[in-house]
């Protein structure tokens, strides 16, 4: 349930471009050799090239595929980038699959990925395992599970047999995450308001599960940043395995916390912690205001030069790409920086921690945004 109020408030994708020019194919036995950003795992070329679009400042990508033998780094997906925004080379190669970011394209918000993979594990994320007959059903098990964004099945064959038949559904953030924010003069922060967050089936409005002044110590399962209270709140209801939150505000800490056997607190100023709110209609004016002396660190997609926040907040609004934002007043002390608006995002689409060969597992993703499309 929770995914119905999480995800819509902010997930978008770029349909804005670095260049205007569309190029969906692969190129393949090709390698784009350096000006890497990064390397994620994914299991197909047209997985990576979504990562590659939703990625702030990839502009091409070179994938390693199953057939890859110079060692063992595939299913490794490099995000590029240059500043003339093509390869600075193209290399023949064995195994490697290369092509560019679908951003000047038309694009899903959400993408359907159906295809599912033959001996290939998606080890890590698991928060819940069941039994099921088969892969089919253990897939459906995932569309089901507003939790889960991937899984992988052990088959019948499978090497260890108390182990066989062995469902694992796994977590990845289908909303975006800020990867870092700070307290500092002059620069103000937000979100886009274009997408509201949607009420199918959450008619019912969230009582106030937030107990300010108060401490939940230990049981941390990750650590976030977050804007304030409400929107640490959002991200502990994502989470499947988040039974409650502590939030510190002198640094944006968000701490998702997991023991659902007990829950002690005790008094402590600046911090606020609270529950999950998964199957009630969240308030969602925290999206709605504007933060100041807050700068959302990194993601940025591109800048441009305003006259103030609440232009920079409509460009962010206008730009499909745009999730959140950090807008630098006249008084900011790098003067490059002033009065400049940095539209920023964070990849949403389905991602395992890693992707690994493995005999007779089945892995794929859940077909949720599949069956929204149809």
């Amino acid at each position: 349930m929770v995914a119905f109020f999480v995800v819509a408030f902010l997930l978008s994708l770029s349909s804005s471009s670095f260049s205007q020019e569309c190029r969906p194919g692969f190129l393949e036995n090709m390698d784009f050799p350096g000006s890497d950003l990064t390397f994620l795992f994914s299991p197909s070329a047209e997985h990576c090239q979504k990562l590659c679009t939703q990625h702030p400042s990839c502009l091409f990508f070179t994938f390693t595929r199953s057939d890859w033998t110079r060692d063992n780094t595939f299913f490794r997906c490099y995000l590029k980038s240059t500043s003339s925004g093509e390869p600075a080379s193209q290399t023949p190669l064995q195994g490697a699959t290369s092509g560019f970011s679908l951003k000047a394209c038309s694009q899903d918000l959400q993408p359907c990925f159906s295809e599912t993979f033959e001996n290939v594990d998606f080890p890590g994320a698991d928060y819940r395992a069941l039994f099921t007959p088969d892969y089919e059903e253990c897939q459906r098990a995932c569309t089901q599970d507003p939790g889960c964004q991937f899984f992988t099945f052990l088959k019948e064959g499978f090497s260890a047999t108390s182990y066989r038949f062995k469902c694992h559904l796994k977590f990845s953030w289908s909303l975006p995450v800020i990867p870092d924010m700070e307290k500092r003069a002059g620069p103000v922060s937000g979100f886009s308001q274009r997408a509201q967050i949607s009420r199918q089936q959450l008619d019912t409005a969230c009582q106030s599960s937030l107990l300010p002044n108060t401490d939940i110590p230990g049981s941390d399962l990750i650590k976030l940043k977050a804007v304030s209270p409400e929107h640490c709140q959002v991200l502990c209801s994502a989470h499947p395995q988040c039974t409650y939150f502590s939030f510190v505000s002198n640094d944006f800490s968000c701490y998702l916390k997991n023991n659902g056997n007990s829950m002690v607190t005790r008094a402590k100023n600046g911090l606020t912690s609270g529950m999950p709110t998964r199957f009630c209609h969240v308030d969602e004016n925290w999206i709605k205001l504007t933060y100041e002396e807050v700068n959302f660190k990194g993601s940025d997609i591109r800048s441009e030069v305003l006259d103030d926040a609440a232009a920079c907040q409509r460009l962010c609004t206008e730009t499909p790409a745009c999730q959140f934002y950090t807008y630098f007043n006249e008084n900011f002390s790098d003067q490059a920086a002033r009065r400049r608006c940095f539209l920023k995002s964070a990849i949403t689409i389905p991602a395992p921690p890693k992707v690994t060969k493995l005999d007779n597992v089945v892995s794929g993703f859940t077909l949720r945004n599949c069956l929204t499309s149809a």
